[in-house]
This record gives structure tokens, C-alpha cells and sequence, in this order.
């Protein structure tokens, strides 16, 4: 326990330097939330447990890491570590649910594979050369590993996860000097109209948010003037009228609220103020994207749909079909 207090203290100190060097508003209200946060994950019945199993990965003396496909932290030089305590430490972590990462050559074979998403997203989206970013449910950070790949100046993502905290933190033990940044708070507690981003992210977020058009006029009082929100959600076939709103579950998921065709969601945005209104990729999510691994031995996708008819979630909705919109302010 007392290594990830350390990286607590340590993380915060990095986090107050990189928000001044970036002419970020509002730092000590930020810093506040970080340890709002961090003491809520403090609280949690397994925080004993995930705290060990941090504490147990190695620390050689020199690594380096590249944010591919796979985000990777290796060995540079020393005597080797050994993969199967990596492993074990690694596995006190479970569920992985955003990846995959391989730690010192342990490939951490997550439920998600992120990468995919990113592929759909970077063809579209601004240069990141230089730019402050902001991912809103940032899950395991891996796309805040992405966006550094990028050039991003500064990549910060919030999250209420408290074991994707420890995912991003396994990552970050390794990489203390990079300007990637985990928040354990929600879009809720970020102070208003900061408008100092350039890009905003929010994927997979929308759907889970009861007030919709409120969450993009949050993302919106984020960006600076010019700035551009890269959004990511499940939509439904139709025109700008069309909006699927699920009586129950949909996909098994409790709390899922609006899921709206392209047109409407695209009205949305227009009406809200948002310029050069687009959407860039629709695309059906797979099985090969989102599935059981022993790395989440769980239900995933599969056992969301129809057995019958993989086109229906379990419930009879549309199977789950994600578009990417981008726009500006």
C-alpha cells in the first residue's frame, strides 16, 4: 500500500507542474479532485488487493515504453525480470477491460481491443502535434497512450473507475515523465468553462449520460475557441427524428439512455452550436473488438446479442453500431 500512496503523493506533484506549464485553468481546483478521487479509490474494499499487486510488479533499473497497437513497457538492460511474477501481479488486477498492453512481455489480452477504435478515430481527426487533450471516460488511459504517440502536449484523461486507476498507474510506474494524466473524477466535478482545450474526446460516454445534449455543452464550455470534440457513441438507423430510447436493459446494460440516429445526433450538435458538423466512421461492433479473454472471463458481446440473430441485442433492440462525429466550436 504505502508504493501507491507514494505514487499518489509523487503523480499529483507531476500533475501540478504539467497543468502550469500548460497554462491550464483552474489547478488547484483540479488537484483538489485528484485527491478527492484518489481517496474514494482509497476506501474501496479491494484497494488492499489492487494496492499488493502493484506493489509487486518490478522496477528495473532502466525501461523504456512505445504506444503502439500494444502498449508496451520493456526491459532496456539489467538482470531479466521474472514474467511470472509479472504475471501474478498483473492478474490481482483483474478485469482488463481496455488494452492490450504488454508489461516486461506479459501480453495483457484485454475485453476491449482498443486499438481498433483508434484506428477508426485518427484518419479523421486534427493533428495532436502540440495540443492539450482532454479524454472524457478515459477507461485504462490506453487511448491517453495513443493521443502522447500523437505529440500531444498534454493528455489527461478523467474516469470514475477505480481499477481502471490502478491499469492506468501500472503504466505510468514506468512512464513517470510522460505528460499522461489519470483524474478519478466524472465530467460532473470538472470545474466550468474551462475552454482551454484543443481537442476533446468523449467515446462511449454519451449513451450513459440521462441529459445527452448537457454532456455535449459540458464538452463544449471545455474547448478553446476553434477547438474540436472527437465524440464516440452507439447510434440507431433513421432520420433526424429517430431516437431509440430503451424501455429496460439494452445489451444487458442497465444504463443506457439515448441512442440516436446519425441525422438527430448530428442536429444536436448543430443546434447546440457546434460547426462543421460530421460524421466519419459507422461502424458495427464485433466480436473480435469486444470479447471474453483470460484476461476478463466474464460475459462480453456475444452474450449480449440474440443467440439466433446476432443483428438484435438479447432484448430485440439493434446490435450495438458506434458512429465518430467530429466538430468544432
Amino acid at each position: 500500500m504505502d508504493l501507491i500512496v507514494q505514487f499518489i503523493k509523487d503523480e499529483k506533484q507531476r500533475l501540478l507542474h504539467a497543468l502550469k506549464d500548460a497554462d491550464v485553468p483552474a489547478v488547484d481546483d483540479l488537484l483538489a479532485l485528484h485527491d478527492q478521487g484518489w481517496n474514494r479509490i482509497i476506501k474501496h474494499g479491494d484497494f488492499g488487493r489492487w494496492s499488493e499487486a502493484f506493489a509487486a510488479l518490478p522496477q528495473p533499473e532502466q525501461t523504456e515504453a512505445s504506444f503502439s497497437d500494444v502498449v508496451c513497457i520493456e526491459q532496456v538492460e539489467g538482470e531479466p525480470v521474472d514474467t511470472q511474477t509479472i504475471e501474478v501481479a498483473l492478474r490481482g488486477l483483474l478485469p482488463w477491460r481496455k488494452g492490450p498492453f504488454d508489461i516486461f512481455g506479459v501480453y495483457v489480452d484485454a475485453e476491449w481491443r482498443s486499438d481498433f477504435k483508434w484506428q477508426r478515430v485518427l484518419p479523421h481527426i486534427s493533428s495532436l502535434e502540440g495540443r492539450k487533450v482532454l479524454d472524457i471516460g478515459c477507461g485504462s488511459g490506453y487511448h491517453l497512450w495513443r493521443m502522447l504517440e500523437r505529440g500531444a502536449a498534454l493528455a489527461l484523461g478523467i474516469d470514475t473507475s477505480p481499477l481502471f486507476a490502478f491499469h492506468f498507474a501500472v503504466v505510468k510506474r514506468y512512464t513517470a515523465n510522460t505528460q499522461a494524466f489519470y483524474l478519478p473524477f466524472g465530467i460532473a466535478d470538472m470545474p466550468e468553462a474551462m475552454a482551454s482545450f484543443d481537442t476533446v474526446f468523449s467515446m462511449g460516454i454519451l449513451y450513459h449520460r440521462k441529459n445527452p445534449l448537457a454532456h455535449l455543452l459540458r464538452i463544449k464550455s471545455l474547448l478553446k475557441s476553434g477547438g474540436e470534440v472527437v465524440l464516440e457513441t452507439l447510434v440507431v438507423d433513421g432520420d433526424a427524428q429517430t431516437c431509440l430510447m430503451p424501455q429496460g436493459r439494452y445489451a444487458k446494460m442497465k444504463n443506457v439512455w439515448f441512442l440516436p440516429s446519425v441525422d438527430m445526433l448530428t442536429l444536436w450538435m448543430q443546434r447546440l452550436g457546434f460547426k462543421d458538423v460530421r460524421c466519419v466512421d459507422v461502424n458495427v461492433t464485433s466480436t473480435q473488438e469486444q470479447r471474453v479473454t483470460d484476461w476478463m472471463r466474464f460475459e462480453s458481446l456475444a452474450d449480449y446479442l440474440d443467440p439466433d440473430d446476432a443483428s438484435k441485442t438479447i432484448e430485440g433492440h439493434p446490435a450495438p453500431k458506434r458512429a465518430i462525429m467530429i466538430a468544432h466550436i
